[in-house]
């Protein structure tokens, strides 16, 4: 008996033991898990039974100069499902009933309603009548929230300029991008104390966080302006039958940049389909890869994102630089045998089997002599001639405020040949933005004064308050405003009594100059041209400038004959809208 009692006390005194111990790890686990994860167990728990619904701000509207609206966002409506909320005897049902109100693939949706996430979505940018329908339809687990969608309502109208959004209404090109940040706006959220199931407690703190909406940005653009331009160069590309036209035109005293133009344009209400039924479905069978880069090239706009040879339109800085430093004048005369020899190699005027012989400084600029040019050239020297280019902006990029600006293609002035550096005097072996040539030019226009080009005005926010302003950005002094005056006059010359004459409009002094290079991007025996004018009008007080450029025009490849006529088609229509003072005759 005694022994046996013994045993029976070291049992009891073991099993104590352990339940002492079990009981000491609970206390301790216990402990651990109130004390020391007390916060964090306290925050899951909290995010358990809480429910964050994102608030959504509104994004800005993108509008023109004069107010009338180029993007907005509308209100639309997303359908969401709560798996968890919807009974399985219900599934088929549910899935039937929502693919028939939604005009949506079944299998599809069901796939999505056997999700184990706790909110889908279904569906996005409804109206409101298919809104009240999936309301009417009382269907278990199915929610409706407002939602936005971007709508365009000039369509195809600026559509490089303005850009596009994502899906998730992000700026993806144009300004939508550049400015997405002021756009967007800061987004709310709602929080609701929930069950399980993820239904709405009736009691419990239910807190509201405003969205903050995004501001307005208000353009330089002039929709009538930017009309008149895309008409007349799709009427250009038509006559001409070029490849491309574009057009870029801007207040040569403020660097407000009032029309930016191509033929080869899209709807951004539907970004991802191109206009040409042809091309669409040549997109459908792309990679994502290969559709991706198609999509970029036909958002980006190649007025900023691409460079191009100017020729002739160029020989303005070369005349600027020799006027400025006094290496020539517009009265000095010098012969044209049609051809001059640089260091052995014979380079031609256009008009080599014609030779314009004797004539003036300024008759040369009319005349768009080479050899004359190639002699401004070498009297200013390669150091005196790269000092202009740095001066009108040409070696760096504008800054305009604007997403994917190219940078000119310029040769290292060190390993410059003497026959590389006269045909440059000419505005050939250079390659720039249409950009940075219209704002070289702007600065002839503004007594010499170069200022930075923009897009945007303002932004305002929802009451229309001004919260931001973008007004004029003088860079430099280019040159002397008796510089500029000396090469308004010769542009005058041009269009009055010389080669740009298929530019002048009745009633208003203009000047300009035509242009004709070669497009080496599609290779040297490919004989595709540029056909450009650059202009400035009035001419004594210059209020528009703009350049067109006819990419590879067949037929009629110079710039005298395919983009002259188109400028004055813009102009004709543009300066009466704009109220520029007329010159009587």
């Amino acid at each position: 008996m005694t022994k046996a009692t013994n045993i029976s006390k070291k049992r009891s005194i073991y099993i104590f033991g352990i339940l002492a111990a079990v009981m000491l790890a609970l206390c301790l686990r216990a402990g651990y898990i109130q004390i020391v994860k007390g916060e964090t167990y306290t925050a899951m728990a909290e995010n358990q039974q809480t429910r964050n619904k994102v608030v959504s701000a509104n994004r800005g509207s993108i509008s023109d100069r004069n107010g009338d609206i180029m993007a907005v966002s509308a209100t639309t409506y997303v359908v969401w499902a709560r798996p968890a909320n919807i009974p399985k005897k219900e599934l088929e049902s549910t899935a039937k009933e929502l693919a028939e109100l939604l005009d949506l693939d079944k299998a599809d949706v069901k796939k999505k309603l056997r999700q184990e996430s706790v909110l889908v979505k279904i569906a996005k940018d409804l109206d409101e009548k298919t809104k009240e329908k999936v309301k009417d339809s009382k269907l278990n687990g199915i929610e409706i929230t407002k939602g936005k969608t971007r709508y365009y309502p000039m369509k195809t109208l600026a559509a490089q300029v303005i850009g596009n959004v994502s899906s998730d209404g992000d700026g993806l090109a144009g300004l939508e991008l550049q400015y997405n940040n002021e756009l967007n706006g800061i987004a709310g959220r709602q929080v609701e104390k929930t069950d399980p199931a993820g239904r709405t407690l009736s009691y419990g703190t239910n807190d509201t966080y405003q969205a903050e909406d995004g501001l307005n940005v208000v353009t330089t653009l002039d929709a009538v302006v930017q009309s008149h331009a895309e008409k007349a160069i799709k009427t250009g590309k038509k006559n001409t039958k070029a490849d491309k036209v574009t057009c870029l035109m801007m207040n040569p005293k403020t660097g407000e940049i009032l029309a930016s133009a191509t033929t080869e344009t899209y709807d951004p209400n539907n970004a991802r389909i191109p206009l040409s039924d042809t091309e669409a479905k040549k997109v459908e069978k792309m990679s994502p890869k290969d559709k991706a880069e198609y999509l970029n090239k036909m958002w980006r706009n190649p007025l900023f994102s691409d460079t191009y040879e100017p020729g002739s339109t160029f020989k303005l800085l070369t005349l600027s630089a020799a006027l400025e430093e006094k290496t020539s004048s517009l009265k000095q005369h010098f012969h044209c045998s049609g051809t001059y020899n640089v260091s052995g190699t014979i380079l031609r005027c256009w008009r080599y089997d014609n030779p314009h012989g004797d004539e003036t400084l300024k008759q040369a600029v009319g005349n768009s002599c080479n050899p004359v040019f190639i002699q401004l050239g070498k009297r200013l020297g390669v150091d005196t001639f790269y000092k202009y280019l740095d001066l009108f902006g040409i070696t760096e990029k504008t800054g305009v405020d604007f997403p994917g600006e190219a940078q000119a293609q310029i040769q290292n002035k060190d390993k410059l040949t003497s026959v590389d550096f006269a045909t440059m005097s000419y505005g050939q072996g250079i390659s720039v933005t249409p950009v940075q040539l219209l704002t070289a030019v702007s600065a002839i226009g503004n007594d010499g004064v170069l200022v930075r080009p923009h897009m945007v005005s303002k932004l305002t926010d929802a009451d229309g308050n001004t919260v931001k302003s973008y007004g004029t950005e003088v860079v430099r002094q280019a040159i002397s405003k008796e510089t500029a005056e000396e090469v308004k006059e010769a542009m005058e010359y041009v269009v009055e009594e010389s080669g740009g004459t298929a530019a002048k409009v009745k009633g208003y002094k203009m000047g300009g100059k035509t242009g004709t290079a070669q497009n080496e991007s599609k290779g040297l025996a490919s004989k595709t041209y540029y056909a450009s004018f650059v202009g400035l009008a009035p001419i004594d007080d210059p209020e528009v400038a703009i350049l067109v450029v006819v990419d590879n025009p067949k037929g009629k490849i110079h710039g005298s004959e395919a983009a002259a006529p188109i400028v004055k088609e813009i102009m004709e229509s543009v300066l009466p809208y704009l109220q520029a003072r007329p010159s009587g005759k």
